[in-house]
This record gives structure tokens, sequence and C-alpha cells, in this order.
């Protein structure tokens, strides 16, 4: 899940007296039924619990039979094949044991592929060690071979797909948790926020649990109610049916809030906390104890060590392969710039990256030249007069639209990035990484963003986490820095494929 982060407001925010902040009225979420009947139980009650191990069980089955031969070759199969039968069971034990069957918040296809791969792998070792066994070393390596690969791909599809129909169904509010916030403050706020933007985490805030919660201003928004102080735990689940509860920061003292965790806990609720200092944590975070008392350590990413390195390397040769494989691409697109308009065919502006060192990037133009003699042309298309709405980061058509039809092509295909692989190779940028913005803006967000200036950590990237998750063009600022702080911490060569295998699948979606 991605973690909420306290940023500070692009404008002035004016402070309402108390008493004037008025709460937003409760959604339809807080009526107990509202989540109910047949398919709510199915995807998100306990029937999740009985048929994602039903439909692992059953599509490993089907993968069995099919690679001994079909329904007719099971009832005569050799005692070399017969541990091949304990495969479908073997998977289950595995899957448990490796928390398959633990709820998630949310997961891309690419989370749920991962790890079914290398649990089924383990299985078809531990079934192919049984075989060995009970064969003396003798076994029918092709059947165990083709009972393999069958299960990872008829397995791997049914998460899939089972996944995505539950993420579809959260996204359509079909099904839901109604959730108790914790906390009405600055992250409790944005929790909610978060919740509202992205059905597809299944969680429905219906309102806040707060002693002296904050303005409705001084928290940027709310978007449900306060329903009262954590002393009235009982009372609202009660009425309102919750079996969720989020821990975000709150006026009430610790000790409290470990007390309110174990109540919730005693009524048989979930508990999520937002932890302090969640600035600081990430995926490589270490767990001991002192006794009693838990410890939790924290490593950092650290851009100049030898990872990194090995990053830029493999970020070079791939480019240099890219730049090979689809240089007749890169020839016809620089053909059509030449002839859609006037004007040179590459497109360049500064742009600051690792460090705050500024370079040079490029583009295939998209754009016309400028009415205007003294207007400064822009791949976005950047006019005088263009205000950039408070909040939002620069990028997409800005002002008039300059784009010609080759441009709108590119555009949409992401066809006009394609250059950027010679910053790459120049050593200029990477592959994966925070987009690099203009020096003007940098020195204006430095001011008005917490960690804006921790994104230059890193070097800029052609394709970025934020990206994949649709944070381009004018989006929200605050998210795209927090995405990429995220990314910065979390950082990994499997990270960076994850994030490439999802932008070769945006491609076939209109980038713009």
């Amino acid at each position: 899940m991605d973690q909420p982060n306290l940023t500070q407001q692009t404008s002035t925010v004016l402070s309402l007296p108390r008493e004037m902040a008025h709460e937003a009225p409760a959604p339809r979420a807080l009526r107990r039924d509202s989540f109910a009947g047949p398919l709510q139980w199915l995807l998100e009650g306990r029937g999740w619990a009985v048929l994602l191990p039903t439909i692992d069980l059953t599509l490993s089955m089907l993968a069995v039979v099919m690679a001994l031969g079909g329904p007719g070759a099971v009832g005569s199969i050799s005692s070399r094949e017969s541990p091949l039968l304990l495969m479908p069971l073997v998977i289950l034990v595995v899957f448990r044991l490796r928390g398959l069957y633990r709820s998630r918040l949310r997961s891309l296809a690419l989370d749920e592929i991962v790890p079914v791969l290398s649990g089924i792998s383990i299985a078809a070792m531990a079934v192919a060690t049984i075989g060995a066994l009970l064969n003396g070393g003798g076994h029918a390596e092709l059947h165990f071979v083709r009972t393999w690969v069958f299960s990872l791909v008829a397995v791997a599809f049914g998460r899939v797909m089972l996944s995505g129909l539950r993420r579809r169904a959260r996204a359509l509010r079909l099904v839901g948790k109604p959730v108790l916030i914790v906390g009405a403050g600055m992250v409790g706020a944005q929790v909610a926020r978060r919740l509202n933007a992205h059905p597809e985490y299944g969680l429905v805030p219906i309102g806040f649990l707060d002693e002296d919660p904050l303005s409705v201003a001084e928290v940027g928004g709310r978007d449900v109610p306060v329903l009262g102080s954590a002393a009235d735990l009982e009372v609202t689940v009660a009425r309102t049916g919750v079996k969720h509860v989020i821990v975000a920061f709150s006026s009430v003292a610790d000790a409290q809030v470990s007390r309110l965790v174990q109540h919730c806990q005693e009524l048989g609720m979930d508990v999520s906390v937002v932890p302090r200092m969640f600035d600081t944590i990430n995926n490589r975070a270490g767990y001991d104890n002192l006794g009693g008392l838990p410890l939790l350590s924290f490593s950092a990413v650290n851009p100049s060590g030898v990872q990194f390195a090995v990053k830029h390397a493999l970020d070079q040769l791939v480019a240099l392969a890219l730049l090979v494989v689809l240089s007749p691409l890169i020839v016809c697109a620089a053909l059509a710039v030449r002839l859609s308009s006037p004007g040179p065919v590459f497109f360049k502006q500064r742009r600051v990256g690792r460090d705050g060192q500024v370079f040079d990037l490029y583009k295939f133009r998209s754009m016309r030249s400028p009415e205007v003699a003294d207007a400064e042309p822009d791949e976005a298309g950047a006019s005088l007069g263009f205000l950039l709405a408070a909040g939002s980061a620069p990028g997409g058509v800005e002002g008039v639209d300059r784009r010609t039809a080759v441009g709108r092509l590119m555009r949409r295909t992401s066809v006009d990035e394609l250059p950027q692989l010679f910053n790459v190779l120049r050593g200029e940028m990477s592959l994966v990484g925070p987009r690099p913005e203009r020096p003007e803006f940098v020195e204006l967000f430095r001011q008005d963003i917490e960690r804006y200036g921790d994104r230059t950590r890193v070097r800029a990237g052609i394709t970025g986490w934020a990206q994949v998750h649709g944070l381009r063009g004018q989006t929200s600022l605050t998210e795209r820095v927090e995405w990429d702080n995220y990314y910065i911490a979390h950082w990994s060569l499997g990270l960076d494929l994850k994030i490439i295998a999802l932008t070769l699948v945006a491609l076939f979606h209109d980038a713009e």
C-alpha cells in the first residue's frame, strides 16, 4: 500500500474558526446494509477465504490432468507419475505458508503473478523430491516439467482474473468494507481522501473518531464527518456495523491508542495503523526485540552504492539495445516531424536531474511554432498567460494547443519520448526514476512542497512509479512527490522491472 505523506499545501489555506468548520455529510456507506448480499460475502467476507483456495485447487488439478494427457490418462498412470497427484495439495500448503491467502488492500497483476510463480515452483520441487524418494531416483521428468508449466499458467491466470474481478467490483462500489478512522488530523484526512479517490482498495471511510479534531480548513478538507471520540467506539461500531478501524495520528495519548487497538481486536475487528515516522519506513525495515520491547531497524537506499551503479550500467546497455531495435521507428518519426510542419525535428529543454544538475532533455517536437514571437515554445505548449492550477504539476497541454497531427499521435503513443534514450546513454537519466522538472518549477516547488527536493537524490527517469499510476500531466503534485519518494525508499531492480512492465501495458492506453 502506498504510504500517506504529510505535505504542505501549494496555496495558502485560511484557517476557519472551529465552530465554522462544517463537516461533510455522512456518505451512503454509513448505513449498515450498504454492503451486503452474496457478492459482498464472496469477495469481501468469509467467502473469499473459501473461494481463493478453491480456485487454486481446481485449476492446479486441471493442470495435472492436462499434463498427464487428459482425464482418460489419469486412471492408468504409472507409479513414477503418481506423485504428481500430490501437486494440488502441496501448492495449497505452500501458498498458505507463504501468506498468499492473506487479504490485501490492493494488488496489481504483477503482485499476484510473482509470488504465485515462486510458490508453484517450490511446490514442484517438493513433488519432484517426493517422486525421487519414492522411485529410487527415477521419475517421469517430462510429465513433471509439463505439470509445473501447466500449473504456472493455470493458477496465475486464475489469480489474475479473480483479483481483477474483485478490484472491478470494489471500483464500482458493489462491494467494500466500511472503515472508521481514529484521528481526524492531517494524516487521517489524507487517508480518507486517498480511500475515497481509490475505491479499488475496498475500504470506504464513513467517519472519524477524535477527541479534539482539527478544523476542515486546517486539514485541507474532510470527506466524511467526525462521529465522536475514541470513547464512542463501541456505540459507533454498533450503529454502523464497521469491521475495520484505521488508527492515524490523533490527540489521543499512545497508551490510550494501544488500549483502543486491543479493544478493537477483542470486538473481532481488523485494525490497521499508520505508524509514526512513516516517511522513514520502507520494505527493508527489520524487526528485532529487546526483551519484550520491539525494535525496528531501518536501512536507507544509497544512490551512490553498488546497486545503483549496476542499475545505471544496465540502463545504458538497455538504452543502446532499444536504440538499435527501434531505429526504424525513430527514423520514421523524425521524418514525420520534419514533414509535418516547419521547425527542428527534436525539441530540447532544460531539466533538473540528480543532485540538482541541469541537463538538456530531448523529445520529438510535437508543436507548431508559437504564434507570439516572444513566447517560449516548449513540448507542453505553454503560452503567455498560462497559469498552473494550485496543487497541480505542470505538463500536458499548457495554454494554446499547438500540437500537430503527427504530434498528437506521437504523444498518444509516447513515441515523442524515445529521444530520451540518448539522455540515458549520456548518463543524465535512467530508464526508471522520477520525471525531471524545469528549473523554474523546481525552485518554486522546493519552497511549497515538503520533501520535493528528495526526488533529485537519484537520476530522473523516462518512466516512473508515479507515471504508471496515472500521475502524468497536470495531476496532483503532492501525490506525485509522494509516489516518487516511495519509489526511491523502496527501490530495487525488481521494482524497476515491475515499472517497465506496467509501462509496456500502459502503451496500449492513451498516454494523455
